[in-house]
């Protein structure tokens, strides 16, 4: 199987990068303490979502995430959903 996966270069202000991490800091109650770590990747292949963002949460071991949007589409809805599933 061959992955094409590539970072997307999008116009993302840091403003919407620290709200996102508010709020998986806030849903997944993480301490202040433990980094997060978010990725916007694009793949080519067929049936994969086009983009995705990828959130790292730095503990050992390193929990991931993905979510099929890009970082200026996602939602407080989003991550408490996704926390919820976890």
């Amino acid at each position: 199987m061959n992955f094409s996966f590539s970072r997307v270069a999008t116009e993302i202000n840091s403003g919407q990068i620290k709200q996102v991490k508010k709020w998986i800091y806030q849903y997944f109650e993480i301490d202040d303490d433990i980094s997060i770590s978010l990725s916007q990747l694009q793949c080519k292949e067929e049936d994969c979502p086009p983009i995705e963002t990828v959130i790292s949460v730095m503990t050992n071991p390193v929990q991931q995430y993905k979510i099929h949007k890009k970082i200026t589409d996602i939602e407080s809805n989003d991550i408490y959903l996704l926390a919820q599933d976890n």
